[in-house]
């Protein structure tokens, strides 16, 4: 069966050209979600946990890194 590609960029083509570094965002458990560096000349590989709530933000430690 074919699916059409989970990480096709928002705003086309010329989004996907003109960035260096992509993100892919996704929802976690509760109120946490998940942002995955996929795609950068400059970064690794990684991902980290963050909650956006009212008035406040938090970041968690929990960094992984892939090679």
């Amino acid at each position: 069966m074919y699916q059409a590609d989970a990480k096709k960029p928002i705003g086309g083509n010329i989004i996907a050209h003109a960035s260096t570094t992509r993100l892919y965002l996704r929802k976690g458990r509760g109120d946490n979600r998940i942002c995955k560096i996929y795609d950068s000349p400059c970064l690794p590989e990684s991902e980290t946990v963050f909650a956006i709530l009212p008035g406040i933000y938090r970041i968690y430690n929990t960094c992984r890194r892939y090679r």
